[in-house]
């Protein structure tokens, strides 16, 4: 398995990646991980993730100064790098989890070895304009370059997948590939219990990386806009390069006092925070499937998300949660106030109906599914998506 970000790296991609892995392991595969070293020692160790022992085969890095903690791996040296673990393990599969350093790579040296090649797409462009230190005008031109780069090397892949359908059909209008599969990152719910005890205040919650695209600014100003008599509390959790200027933010819109951001939090206190929390919101515009709102659906968490990417494919207007309008401040305070101000009953049918919901995108079938992917069998892709039709206020 072959990824450009993996743990302890904090972010969509890299947590299921290790979910992925330790899935695998858990199921009896030799597993061998491909990533950029954490810091500067490099080589080949065995680590533990979700409980599971695996071979890491961890490359020479550098630091991408624009970006809070970002390394990557050597790009004129990842073909020697590919052809050297993959002739050292052998692998039946390599699988990778980004185009762009260390999957190129690994599809090259595999395709010329015979080796059976998935590959899987969390990229998006918002996620990594910010951080190229590139002109606004380039930026246009640069997306165009990493989208032919990306259909040279999932061109390679004997099979595609992407986390939903709209992100493959996202991916497809982009770079030309038919027959991307969408399967669902999936996530071990049994991790995450429902709490049913009664509210004791209005808590609105935020997990995820404190960057641009995340719109966190929109949460903050969606917050001035709720009725005092709420005494909304906000809990940013998760660390990145925009965490400064919004903490500037909330004191100049005089919220200060009613925000906290805990940056980053070990699992225990993440379920914690969960628990903690009357509603998880959502404001980014960059999800490709987003693993934090499956994670608070399994914990029972109502959501309001921004109606962008895949997020209303987990949000169920009306049904467990709502969808409003991305950068809209008003739209979501709206929405918020729709969840906080519910009746109990109805409050507790968002919770309920999350939980319901959350049960299509179970691991076990993301992993069932990629072992079909590996062996060459034909699969019907997992179906978890049910898109509502919202009808104008």
């Amino acid at each position: 398995m072959g990824a450009d970000t993996f743990a302890p790296d904090v972010n969509g991609a890299a947590r299921f990646a290790e979910r992925l892995a330790a899935g695998l392991v858990e199921r009896g595969h030799d597993v061998h991980v491909m990533a950029p070293a954490a810091s500067r020692k490099h080589g080949t160790w065995k680590e533990v993730h979700e409980g599971a022992e695996l071979t890491a085969h961890r490359l020479r890095s550098w630091r991408w100064y624009p970006h809070d903690w970002l390394r990557f791996a050597l790009p004129w040296r990842i073909r020697q790098n590919s052809a050297r673990v993959i002739d050292q393990v052998k692998p039946d599969v390599v699988h990778f989890q980004s185009h762009i350093i260390v999957g190129r790579g690994l599809s090259i040296e595999a395709e010329k070895r015979g080796i059976r090649i998935i590959g899987t797409n969390h990229f998006m462009p918002e996620n990594m304009l910010e951080f190229t230190l590139l002109p606004k005008a380039w930026q246009d031109w640069a997306v165009g370059l990493a989208w032919k780069a990306a259909r040279r090397t999932f061109g390679r892949a004997e099979a595609v997948t992407t986390p939903t359908r709209k992100a493959a059909q996202f991916l497809e209008r982009h770079t030309g590939l038919v027959g991307v599969h969408a399967i669902s990152c999936g996530i071990d719910a049994h991790k995450y219990a429902p709490n049913w005890e009664p509210r004791t205040e209005n808590r609105i919650l935020f997990v995820g990386r404190v960057t641009g695209e995340k719109q966190i600014d929109v949460l903050l100003r969606a917050i001035t806009l709720l009725p005092a008599s709420l005494d909304v509390k906000v809990e940013i959790v998760g660390g990145g390069d925009q965490k400064r200027n919004l903490e500037h933010l909330a004191v100049q819109l005089g919220i200060a006092d009613r925000v906290t951001f805990t940056g980053y939090v070990t699992d225990e206190e993440l379920r914690e925070a969960y628990h903690r929390a009357s509603v998880l919101a959502m404001p980014s515009i960059a999800e490709l499937q987003s693993i934090v709102t499956m994670e608070a659906m399994a914990s029972a968490l109502p959501v309001v998300a921004a109606n962008a990417m895949a997020l209303p494919h987990l949000v169920h207007h009306g049904e467990n949660g709502y969808l409003f309008d991305p950068g809209n401040p008003q739209d979501l305070a709206d929405k918020l106030r729709m969840v906080l101000e519910a009746e109990p009953d109805d409050y507790n049918a968002l919770k309920a109906r999350s939980v319901k919901l959350i049960k299509a995108h179970d691991i076990t079938r993301t992993l069932d599914t990629f072992e079909s992917l590996y062996r060459g069998q034909r699969v019907t892709d997992p179906v978890t998506e049910s898109i509502p039709v919202i009808l104008p206020d």
